[in-house]
């Protein structure tokens, strides 16, 4: 039991050591246009997507999102979060392909997330993504329908986002 122990212990204490020198000595590449090494992706994703779903639990939202809130978060979502994320028929701006990590394209991705871990997500923020923490500047019921919009992103026609967005907040879509 002694030498596992021991084992164990010099194990953890080389691993501090490289972990260490590679801050120290700048080993690690942190440019952006760089891409991360597979380890590095794999272990700054699985955090992200753990930490988002353990802190998501207390978003209070409704069981179905009105349409009138869907609109208004088109409307935010087209003004804030298109040039990143890009929207149905459109793809993000040339320069937002230069983040790293680069930012997900939400018309296949959002289906991977919560309404609630997606209302989470816009409210903090994440770090050292470039993904914005807009609690601070942006109320309960702005974020709720930028969540409202983006759970309805997967499967959202090019057609039916330019109609929502054409609508301003708190008017609805026009019939067909």
């Amino acid at each position: 039991m002694k030498s596992f122990l021991g084992g164990a212990l010099a194990a953890i204490a080389v691993a501090v050591v490289v972990w260490l020198a590679v801050a120290y000595t700048g080993a690690y590449n942190v440019a952006a246009s760089d891409r991360h090494a597979d380890l590095v992706r794999w272990t700054l994703d699985t955090t992200m997507h753990r930490s988002v779903a353990r802190r998501s639990g207390d978003v209070e939202l409704p069981e179905e999102f009105e349409d009138a809130l869907v609109v208004e978060g088109a409307g935010r979502y087209a003004e804030s979060c298109a040039y990143c994320h890009g929207a149905p028929g459109q793809d993000p701006t040339y320069w937002s392909r230069g983040m790293r990590p680069e930012p997900p394209h939400l018309m296949e991705a959002a289906s991977d997330w919560s309404a609630e871990e997606i209302y989470w997500i816009v409210e903090n923020g994440i770090k050292m993504s470039g993904m914005p923490a807009f609690g601070g500047h942006h109320g309960r019921q702005e974020i709720a329908a930028l969540s409202a919009f983006v759970t309805r992103l997967p499967g959202l026609t090019p057609e039916d986002y330019a109609t929502l967005i054409a609508n301003p907040p708190g008017e609805t879509p026009a019939a067909n």
